[in-house]
């Protein structure tokens, strides 16, 4: 399995921290933003990780990683051009995954969990990666009947479940052709939970619950609950 970060966009909710860095270099705790989901892809034993980044910074990352030598690794570079969704800059990375599964992670998305496991297991299909919270109109928010995921709503102001769909994903090699097949949404940009609720739709969807933290970083109080939450767990 190869392992895909996305770390594009334009960071707004962080200006103006982001006018002048990407915002995945921006540190949590002690380390940048973008060393959290590196280390949870090297942890679950991914070797082959591209990183998928704007225009404006990309030189940055490749200054700070160079070639993933440091990590054991070998990290690949993309760039998205312009802003145009998560399940976009996911399908700039079909030429280089060469329709083997791949792990997705959001560059902002700090896990405590291990997920080799998950990793060694999948099979094809779809995997998502779930945790309670007490927000989830924040989030795509899943509904679950029993061992299965019956849809997702990304961002509902009368959430069915306070199950948020986390930053990371499994895939197996369909989802770049299930990425051409969608529609931009109200937005202008190509959802991946329209990406997952195409999986679910065709029963080809699994989930797994977080037991660790778990946070985004996207936002002034979601980046310092990270860094609390990494300088917690250091002390322990």
């Amino acid at each position: 399995m190869k392992g895909i970060i996305l770390a594009g966009g334009t960071g707004s909710r962080l200006h103006p921290l982001t006018k002048v860095t990407n915002k995945h270099l921006l540190p949590v705790y002690d380390k940048p933003m973008i060393y959290y989901p590196l280390q949870t892809l090297i942890d679950a034993g991914i070797t082959e990780i591209m990183i998928v980044s704007g225009k404006g910074h990309a030189g940055d990352f490749l200054e700070l990683l160079g070639s993933g030598s440091e990590f054991g690794i070998r990290i690949t570079y993309e760039i998205q051009d312009e802003a145009g969704g998560i399940a976009q800059a996911l399908g700039l990375a079909e030429r280089w995954a060469r329709k083997e599964d791949v792990a997705v992670i959001l560059g902002d998305n700090i896990f405590q969990d291990n997920v080799r496991k998950d990793v060694e297991a999948f099979e094809g299909g779809a995997k998502i990666f779930l945790k309670e919270v007490s927000d989830p109109h924040r989030f795509g928010v899943a509904e679950v009947d029993g061992d299965k995921v019956i849809g997702i709503e990304e961002k509902p102001k009368e959430p069915k479940s306070n199950y948020a769909v986390t930053g990371l994903y499994l895939y197996d090699g369909r989802v770049f052709d299930t990425i051409k097949t969608l529609a931009p949404s109200g937005r202008g940009e190509l959802e991946i939970t329209d990406v997952n609720n195409s999986y679910i739709r065709r029963g080809a969807m699994q989930f797994a619950m977080l037991e660790g933290f778990w946070s985004d970083a996207g936002t002034f109080d979601s980046l310092l609950r990270a860094g609390l939450l990494i300088s917690s767990h250091n002390e322990k």
